[in-house]
């Protein structure tokens, strides 16, 4: 469903849970006709009437315009106007119609509306004529005043939580971009010194690199950007990106690389796999050693599992400067897009280093 839908269904439930309450807790017998009809019921009902315009308006109109924009003196005395109104307008509405039916009948107010809090009697008025003269009790001022509060006091958190997360929202959304710029010329550097490498040794597959990686950088500029990219063009992108590293390293490593399952329909969020990738090229290849990596792609139902191993070998401590950077980029990213779906393991070891990740996909 629709997240608007929903939201809008769950403000038409609580409204009208709202304005049944006045029924649910009216005086005399319940689930009858009397009770739903009698005075003390309707005033009550029109009085929660308001309480909602109020919320709505507050939530709206008063909170982002005034209580917001630090505009406290001008936010408390509307809401000190809008209590009056509360509070006021349904007695006096409840008081014109007694009078009014007392007129056209000359008949008491009926029994049912005693049982309110001393809010209506019978007896002469001022002029001597017998009449309604509706009460206005300590009662009803603490009782509206109490609800008045409550409705403000609600009103101000969900517009303050809103507010919140959108502001986190947009936090998350800046962070980021900043870390996928990060990600990308770092991955850039070091193809480029793979390429490097290859032009020095005159190797014949210098060309064939170049393409490779024209074709990697397409994926960067024309995908990269977006949220979620297709996982099919995603581990596209990875086997491109080893198979550059075979011909960097000549095949002078034993690599063992395979995917299973069906990449069609599901998305990933761009580059989320690939420091894990890199990361053991960057640091279980040396061809003066024996040099071992396993990778391994499972992609079940609305999973994706994503196993890295690699021998530790030693390496020149200037080729791995930064080395730390795509991995701890992609640990921030997996906590802001993935959050509770997915799970990370490292095993730091003194002669292995193994990662799994598993993530649900959407």
């Amino acid at each position: 469903m629709n997240t608007n839908v929903r939201r809008v269904i769950i403000h038409v439930v609580c409204c009208l849970l709202f304005l049944a309450m006045p029924y649910v807790f009216a005086p005399g017998p319940h689930h009858s006709w009397n009770s739903m009809v009698n005075m003390f019921t309707i005033r009550e009902l029109i009085t929660y009437a308001l309480l909602l315009v109020f919320f709505y308006l507050n939530y709206l109109v008063l909170i982002p315009r005034l209580y917001f924009s630090h505009k406290y003196v001008q936010f408390f005395a509307i809401a000190l106007a809008c209590y009056l109104v509360v509070t006021v307008l349904p007695n006096l509405f409840i008081s014109g119609a007694l009078h009014f039916d007392f007129l056209q009948n000359h008949r008491p107010p009926p029994p049912d509306f005693h049982h309110g809090p001393d809010f209506g009697n019978q007896g002469p008025n001022q002029n001597g004529q017998g009449g309604p003269h509706p009460a206005f009790t300590g009662f009803d001022l603490f009782h509206n005043l109490f609800t008045f509060l409550v409705v403000l006091f609600i009103s101000l958190t969900l517009k303050i939580n809103s507010r919140l997360k959108q502001a986190e929202k947009e936090k998350v959304s800046a962070e980021l971009s900043y870390l996928k710029a990060q990600i990308n010329p770092h991955f850039l550097f070091n193809t480029l010194n793979s390429i490097y490498s290859l032009a020095i040794e005159n190797s014949d597959y210098t060309a064939t690199a170049i393409v490779k990686l024209s074709g990697m950088m397409r994926y960067i500029l024309s995908e990269a950007g977006n949220d979620f990219v297709s996982l099919e063009k995603e581990v596209a992108y990875i086997t491109d990106y080893i198979e550059l590293q075979k011909v960097r390293f000549d095949n002078t490593f034993q690599l063992n690389y395979e995917m299973q399952g069906h990449t069609g329909g599901k998305k990933i969020a761009p580059l989320i796999l690939l420091p894990f990738v890199e990361n053991a090229f960057k640091h279980g290849v040396n061809p003066e050693e024996e040099s071992i990596i396993f990778i391994s792609i499972d992609i079940k139902d609305a999973g994706l599992t994503l196993i890295v191993k690699n021998k530790k070998v030693h390496i020149n401590s200037n080729d791995t400067a930064g080395g730390g950077l795509g991995i701890e980029n992609t640990r921030t990213r997996l906590q802001y897009l993935y959050a509770a779906k997915h799970k990370l393991e490292i095993e730091d070891t003194a002669t292995d280093y193994v990662v799994t990740l598993t993530i649900q996909l959407t």
